[in-house]
């Protein structure tokens, strides 16, 4: 994959895309097979060294019984209240924050239990925003939010992810049709890898997902 360039996974429900994205950060450990960032090999690397230089925005956004100012904070902890106010607006969290009672210094409850998905996401994408590294990890979750937060969360993740490698699980026309090059996934192998124009006239398992995305759409 080449540096400061999108790629995306695509692939049915359960192909393996999730399990090849968690390899990068060694969530778990390659069995076989070698992952390589700039010619050196992730398992060389000491975890600390390898995860800062890497950000996850996932479809499970994990939060703190704290503040929300600690729970952005958590990817820089020295970061200044400027740096924070920074992110949460290029990330479309400072719109809510601003309406709260007690803004940056509320109490967000065990995981997060005050806020809506969409609020929990976008506070996802700030940290990341507030992290600056130049390797973006995405599992989209978009799905399942109305389509003003998606909007909003999208708006996020571009700014997020403008001139960084960017390795995406695609579920949105849109991230697949703006990354350089598309990996299908399929039952745990590559299957095929290309652009979307030239994977629609090659993979027939990447035609099936494309059109049952555009159903959706």
């Amino acid at each position: 994959i080449k540096g400061n360039t999108m790629a995306a996974f695509v692939g049915h429900s359960g192909a393996g895309k999730s399990t090849i994205l968690n390899l990068i950060p060694r969530f778990f450990n390659c069995t076989e097979g070698d992952i390589l960032i700039d010619n050196q090999s992730i398992n060389k690397l000491k975890i600390h060294s390898l995860r800062k230089n890497i950000s996850l925005v996932s479809q499970d956004t994990t939060l703190f019984d704290d503040t929300i100012r600690n729970n952005i904070a958590y990817s820089k902890p020295n970061a200044t209240n400027e740096e924070i106010i920074e992110a949460s607006k290029n990330s479309f969290c400072h719109e809510f924050i601003d309406k709260l009672p007690n803004k940056y210094e509320s109490q967000l409850g065990e995981n997060g239990v005050k806020l809506s998905g969409g609020e929990k996401q976008r506070l996802s994408i700030a940290r990341a925003i507030l992290k600056k590294t130049p390797i973006i990890l995405l599992d989209e979750a978009t799905s399942s939010l109305d389509s003003e937060t998606e909007n909003k969360i999208q708006q996020g993740l571009n700014f997020l992810t403008k001139n960084k490698t960017t390795i995406v699980i695609a579920h949105r026309l849109s991230t697949i049709l703006n990354s350089e090059k598309i990996f299908v996934i399929d039952k745990g192998q590559l299957i095929s890898e290309g652009t979307h124009k030239n994977l629609l006239e090659t993979s027939q398992v990447y035609k099936n997902f494309y059109e049952k995305q555009l159903r959706r759409s």
